[in-house]
């Protein structure tokens, strides 16, 4: 899956549970959902911080001019 995906499942995760409307145990499943999303988020962030940081000349990221 995706970087986008996984955010917009843990967004959509998130929603959810903001809603008031899940049980306390569809909730506890949901927040296990959501805290395995985070964890994969984190990693691909990170994946995607480590390739900036390859292909910049010095190895530091160099900000971004829009």
């Amino acid at each position: 899956m995706k970087f986008e995906d996984n955010l917009a499942k843990l967004e959509e995760t998130v929603r959810k549970m903001e809603s008031g409307e899940l049980s306390l145990d569809e909730m506890i499943r949901s927040f296990e959902e959501g805290r395995k999303l985070v964890d994969t988020c984190t990693r691909e962030l990170e994946a995607i911080r480590l390739r900036i940081e390859k292909v910049t000349r010095e190895g530091s990221v160099e900000e971004m001019k829009l």
